[in-house]
C-alpha cells in the first residue's frame, strides 16, 4: 500500500450509508421536483460531500486487481458467522445513521422501504425478496472491513478504469493504472467475455451475491451483484465485456435501481405488521441459516 491509513482514514464517512446521499445528487429522481427534494434532505453538503469525496480516493487507491483476489479467498470460505436472515438483519442494525438530521431509521426498516415499493409496483415475490436483502452484504463492516471495502459504485478491475466511474481521476495512484498488464481497454479479458468472467471490485454487492447464488432466481442474483455498477447500468461504459446474456439480464438490474436509489423516505414501515409476509418470503427461497 501507497499510504498507511488509521482507523477514520481508513473509514472516512461518517456513516457507511452517506455514498448514497451523493448518488442522489449523481442522478436526481426525475419524479422529484425541486421544492420536494429540499424538503426532504440538503444532499449538498459540503462536509459530507468531502467524506465521500476522501473515502472514494482511498477506494479508488486500494481496490487492485491483487486486492480482489485476496478478498475473495478470504471472505469466499464463509467461516465468519452462520446466521438466518433475522440475525444478520439484526446484526446489520447495528449501522443506524445517528449522523442522519431527517431520518432516523434502522437498517431493517430501510430495507423494507425497498422491497415494499416493489412488491406495491406488484413485481414477483422474489423480486420483492431481493429488494428486502440486497444490501446485507454490508455485514462486512461488522467484520472489521473498512468503509472503501464494503461500499460504493462498483467497476471491474483487472482492465482499464472508465472516466465514467465517479472521481475517476483517484485511480492515476492506482498500482494498477499504470500495470501493461492490466490499464489496457480490456486487460485480461477477452472481448464480450461476460461479466461472469470479470473481476469487480469488492465489496458487499459482490460478497452477498456469492452467499445467494444457490437460492435465486438469476435476475435477482444480477441485482444484487451488480446493483452499484452504475458505470455500466447508468453509463453504459462495459458494454465491451458483457455477452449477450448480461445485456438482457441487465434490464433486471436498470428495473430493481429505481427502487434502490428513491425509496428511502422519512415513513417508517410498520415492522410488526409486515414481518409475517417477509417471514413466509425468506422461508420460501432460503435456507433457515446462511454461512457468512
Amino acid at each position: 500500500m501507497k499510504e498507511s491509513l488509521d482507523k477514520h482514514q481508513q473509514n472516512p464517512m461518517d456513516n457507511v450509508d452517506d455514498w448514497e446521499d451523493n448518488l442522489l445528487e449523481r442522478y436526481p429522481d426525475p419524479t422529484e421536483d425541486k421544492k420536494e427534494k429540499e424538503a426532504f434532505r440538503n444532499y449538498v453538503d459540503s462536509e459530507r460531500l468531502d467524506t465521500v469525496k476522501e473515502f472514494y480516493r482511498i477506494n479508488h487507491l486500494y481496490q487492485t486487481y491483487d486486492f480482489v483476489c485476496e478478498k475473495e479467498a478470504d471472505f469466499l470460505k464463509f467461516d465468519r458467522k452462520e446466521m438466518s436472515i433475522w440475525e444478520a438483519v439484526d446484526f446489520l442494525n447495528t449501522l443506524v445513521d445517528d449522523s442522519d438530521p431527517d431520518i432516523d431509521l434502522d437498517q431493517l426498516q430501510h430495507l423494507l422501504q425497498t422491497s415494499e415499493a416493489i412488491r406495491a409496483d406488484g413485481h414477483p415475490d422474489w423480486f420483492v425478496l431481493t429488494g428486502f436483502i440486497h444490501d446485507l452484504g454490508k455485514v462486512l463492516c461488522l467484520f472489521g472491513e473498512p468503509q472503501w471495502a464494503v461500499v460504493g459504485d462498483t467497476f471491474p478491475v483487472g482492465c482499464a478504469y472508465s472516466d465514467t466511474i465517479v472521481y475517476s481521476e483517484f485511480f492515476k495512484e492506482n498500482p494498477d493504472y499504470t500495470n501493461a498488464r492490466f490499464n489496457t481497454k480490456y486487460g485480461i479479458y477477452e472481448p464480450n467475455c461476460g461479466l461472469d468472467q470479470v473481476k469487480m471490485s469488492w465489496g458487499h454487492d459482490e460478497y452477498l451475491y456469492q452467499i445467494m447464488k444457490d437460492y435465486l432466481p438469476e435476475p435477482a442474483l444480477y441485482m444484487i451483484r451488480y446493483h452499484s455498477f452504475y458505470a455500466q447500468h447508468r453509463e453504459n461504459d462495459y458494454r465491451h465485456l458483457m455477452n449477450d446474456k448480461d445485456v438482457e439480464m441487465f434490464k433486471w438490474v436498470q428495473a430493481f435501481n429505481p427502487y434502490d436509489l428513491y425509496s428511502k423516505a422519512p415513513v417508517a414501515p410498520n415492522v410488526e405488521e409486515l414481518l409475517p409476509y417477509y417471514k413466509g418470503l425468506v422461508a420460501k427461497y432460503l435456507p433457515e441459516k446462511l454461512k457468512f
